[in-house]
């Protein structure tokens, strides 16, 4: 489609363009197109009069498809639809269409928070929908996530939330935003029972996780969260323990199992079993816990050599037993 330049159009005539003010000696004047000038020229023309009209509106959009991240545009445009009364369903539609260009895109992920906080809770399965569209193409699009969050506090919409999570993580057990996402709705949720009352089920919910796949650190972080780092009582309610002694005896090397060995022995849980896998029966004091959290160090050190410095840090600090 051939585009007529707006000196051109006659409902336009009327309208005088303002060129951008650079002052008298600009340093570095940008090289922007004819087409970007021409129309930004009539689009502060516009903005200085004011102007909330259907043309104006028009004229919103065409200048987002020259600049998708320009705000005032984004920010003139509500004050447009808001004087015209617009319906906010439409306004989503050509959301849609921009998000698929434009999908991190901080502006348009605005503009379309505020068009849905004014259709209000009727459009909460909408909203939940399109972020999953968009997740499908990115699955860690910050935006999506930020605005299903949004979406789920503000206009509800929680009843498929578990599952949704649960069905990603089918797909992709290493999808961190999936597991946070988990973590947000049960303590959020007002459907569930909360933190507390479900971190047991969690628990082996992670476990079973970690199981396909060991090395993957969301679920190791997901207990941790799920227990607020009480190690004690993650040790005690949860069979972590049992995990990290079969992970040890299967891969010696696994830095996830070893770190948190770590900090079970450290709380006063110990793993011995795995941990001397190979070793001579006799050695002087190799089962007490002062070595074990040596040895766990030092295995942590060759395991982990990107972490080492932190490693002889943590061998350093741990007390003595």
């Amino acid at each position: 489609m051939v585009r007529i330049p707006f000196r051109e159009r006659p409902e336009w005539s009327d309208i005088t363009p303002l060129e951008q003010n650079d002052g008298p000696h600009p340093l570095v004047p940008i090289a922007y197109s004819p087409t970007f000038s021409e129309a930004m020229g009539y689009f502060r023309a516009v903005l200085a009069l004011d102007e909330r009209s259907e043309r104006a509106l028009a004229l919103t959009k065409e200048v987002i498809e020259l600049n998708a991240a320009n705000y005032t545009v984004w920010q003139f445009r509500r004050r447009v639809l808001a004087a015209l009364e617009t319906p906010m369903e439409q306004e989503l539609e050509y959301c849609d269409e921009v998000a698929e260009d434009s999908p991190k895109n901080y502006q348009l992920w605005y503009h379309r928070r505020w068009c849905a906080e004014r259709v209000g809770a009727s459009g909460a399965q909408r909203e939940l929908k399109f972020t999953a569209r968009v997740l499908e193409e990115d699955a860690k699009n910050y935006h999506a996530w930020a605005h299903r969050q949004w979406t789920l506090r503000t206009l509800g919409g929680w009843e498929g939330e578990l599952a949704f999570c649960e069905q990603l993580l089918a797909e992709d057990v290493r999808n961190n935003s999936a597991w946070n996402q988990r973590f947000f709705t049960i303590q959020t949720c007002p459907l569930l029972p909360g933190l507390e009352a479900m971190r047991r089920s969690e628990a082996q919910f992670a476990i079973d996780r970690i199981r396909l796949a060991p090395n993957n650190e969301s679920p190791w972080r997901y207990l941790r969260g799920l227990y607020q780092d009480d190690i004690r009582a993650l040790a005690e309610e949860s069979p972590v323990v049992q995990v990290c002694q079969e992970l040890l005896r299967d891969d010696g090397e696994n830095v996830q199992a070893l770190s948190w060995a770590l900090d079970l022995a450290a709380a006063g849980h110990l793993v011995p079993e795995a941990l001397h896998e190979g070793e001579p029966s006799n050695d002087e004091g190799r089962g007490s816990p002062s070595s074990m959290l040596e040895q766990l160090c030092m295995r942590l050190e060759t395991a982990d050599p990107i972490r080492s410095r932190y490693w002889r840090f943590r061998s350093q600090q741990l007390v003595r037993w």
